[in-house]
């Protein structure tokens, strides 16, 4: 029974070291796959309930499993789509196959690089896609369930699309000359023009006109702000008397704005230093500064000055690229310089990432052993930022597999030792009849 029970053992260690070999050679074989885990194989031992002045071997048996929580260095490449994650977290994806078929079952991958096919949607060469959640027309992200990968969708990018933003907020920065409110004064209004774009791209302005209050003596400090939209003509859409400081330290600041009666234009906001006028295809909203606020409208000593005017808003322009930022959105951006958000790419994570179902091309499947999955925003909670430009190579040290490989090979010749022990030993047993 010792000596059966030592054969048996030593076909035990042939088999485990064989199990340990073939993932040393598939470690190897992947070195140069980006993406790839290693393959682990732990040996147990077994234990058979032993008797008085005997030992039997129970032998050893094998468990493999994926070092799936293991991270490959990241590599810098000039594919903007090319995605690896800077931490923990997954990408979410599908196949093309299924998705060919009517169906998106969704699996995680830790990199990809990521292209547009035919039909514009974002996968690799061995057929995932790429999924987020996609973005409403302003680019706004609607609140999708967290712990389902309901709302999800395979990301397409359509390479014809044109947009437009419209303005809806401008900036105003002006200097107006005290000396034109001072007794004597001509009393012509100054006047400047700020470019807008509305809600079909098309280039329109807003004309704005200050007009000096000129007092029979001394200073007013008092101006009218005239404000017309060169698409509705002459008619004023917003009128506003200005007055401003003259007091030490705070002299030439903004100290009043309001609405003349009866006109056209939203009340002046003193905290925020806005009001809002409505141009033809909506309302947009102008900063003029606070009260006190030496960064809007001034006047100060002789000089009309204005400085560029910052607004939002872009022409029709043709999509040119599109990139993912750290926080997972993927946004387009046109040739026109405006950018929106499309999709937002989720990071899947779950409690033990080990045990997940390996699957073909370094993708991975939840599984009860897994734990449930979560769908963080990327860079939150335990999930690392989303880098574009970057690949994640194999996990494979190839030097510790070689020096493996060298201990597996050892091993394996001493259990066929012991293989060989044995049948010499039941020969000899045999030969005692003799």
């Amino acid at each position: 029974m010792t000596i059966s029970s030592s054969l048996n053992a030593g076909v035990a260690g042939l088999n485990v070291n064989a199990s340990r070999l073939a993932t040393i050679a598939d470690n190897i074989a992947n070195s140069g796959t980006y993406g790839y885990k290693r393959e682990v194989a732990d040996f147990q031992s077994m234990v058979i309930s032993q008797g008085q002045g005997s030992y039997s071997a129970g032998g050893v048996r094998v468990t493999t499993g994926r070092m799936i929580d293991q991270r490959g260095t990241l590599i810098t490449t000039d594919n903007p789509t090319d995605l690896a994650i800077g931490g923990r977290g997954m990408l979410p994806v599908t196949s093309i196959t299924a998705l060919d078929q009517g169906d998106t079952p969704t699996m995680l991958t830790t990199t990809g690089s990521f292209r547009p096919d035919a039909e514009g949607f974002l996968r690799t060469d061995s057929g995932l896609v790429l999924m987020g959640w996609p973005a409403d027309a302003d680019g706004v992200i609607a609140g999708f369930p967290r712990d389902s990968f309901e709302g999800l969708e395979p990301i397409q990018i359509n390479s014809n699309q044109f947009s437009g933003d419209p303005t809806t907020r401008m900036q105003l920065s002006v200097n107006l000359p005290a000396t034109a409110t001072e007794a004597g004064a001509s009393g012509d209004p100054l006047n400047m023009t700020a470019e807008y774009y509305d809600n079909l791209g098309t280039s329109k302005s807003i004309e704005i006109s200050f007009t000096p209050t000129v007092p029979a003596s001394g200073t007013s400090h008092e101006w009218t702000m005239t404000i017309r939209d060169s698409a509705t003509g002459a008619t004023p859409i917003g009128e506003y008397t200005l007055t401003f400081d003259d007091t030490r330290g705070n002299g030439g600041n903004l100290l009043s704005a309001t609405l003349v009666p009866g006109a056209a234009g939203g009340a002046y906001d003193p905290v925020n230093g806005t009001l809002s006028v409505d141009v033809v295809g909506g309302p947009i909203e102008l900063s003029i500064g606070g009260i006190g606020d030496p960064s809007g409208l001034t006047q100060l000593s002789d000089t009309f000055a204005r400085a560029p005017v910052v607004k939002n808003g872009s022409p029709v322009g043709n999509l040119d690229s599109v990139e993912v930022d750290a926080d997972g959105h993927v946004n387009a951006i046109y040739n026109s310089g405006f950018t929106r958000t499309i999709y937002q790419i989720p990071l899947v994570d779950v409690p033990n990432p080990n045990k997940l179902i390996s699957l073909n091309s370094q993708a991975y499947q939840v599984s009860p052993e897994s734990g449930p999955f979560f769908l963080w925003d990327a860079g939150d909670g335990p999930t690392g930022d989303v880098i574009g430009f970057s690949r994640e190579e194999s996990a494979t040290d190839v030097a510790g597999e070689l020096t493996q490989l060298i201990q597996t090979q050892r091993a394996y010749s001493s259990n066929a030792k012991v293989i060989q022990t044995v049948d010499e030993m039941l020969q000899e047993t045999t030969n005692i009849k003799r």
